[in-house]
């Protein structure tokens, strides 16, 4: 069986903050244990300078993390900050999961997690966890309807 206690980072949008909870223990109930790095309302973020915030916070906490999970809600679409979590972690090679708030409807993805994402999966505990190691590498639409096939943005290394 594969480590059930896992690094996330959750991508998400100040909004949504009551979210974060929900996903936990939703994932604490399929047997999955995730410490989360993410910047949150319990755990905030004073500083004001963007590069400060970027470079000496986000950063940190994405590398730190295995798997970047990018919670998905009208709000999170247009978000630079989303956006740019989404891109980083590309960048360090990370897992990035995309999960649909529970109930949203016609909402977009981000376009970042668009193209670097590895994974978008419905509301449910197992589908996550299976996204988070891997093992699901679908993409579905919030109703759970696969998507059709996309390419996806390679760089040369």
């Amino acid at each position: 069986m594969a480590d059930q206690n896992k690094n996330v980072f959750i991508s998400h949008v100040h909004e949504d903050d009551a979210g974060l909870g929900k996903i936990k223990d939703l994932l604490a109930k399929n047997g999955m244990s995730i410490r989360d790095s993410s910047v949150n309302s319990s755990n905030p973020n004073e500083a004001k300078s963007a590069d400060y915030i970027k470079s000496g916070i986000l950063a940190p906490r994405i590398q730190w993390a295995g798997t970047l999970l990018v919670y998905i809600s009208p709000q999170t679409k247009n978000s630079e900050w989303v956006n740019w979590e989404i891109e980083y972690a590309h960048k360090l090679g990370k897992r990035i999961v995309g999960v649909w708030a529970h109930g949203e409807k016609d909402c977009e993805v981000p376009d970042a997690l668009n193209n670097f994402g590895d994974a978008v999966v419905g509301w449910g505990g197992n589908s996550i966890i299976d996204a988070i190691n891997g093992t699901d590498k679908s993409w579905v639409d919030q109703d759970g309807t696969p998507c059709p096939p996309r390419q996806i943005k390679r760089h040369c290394c």
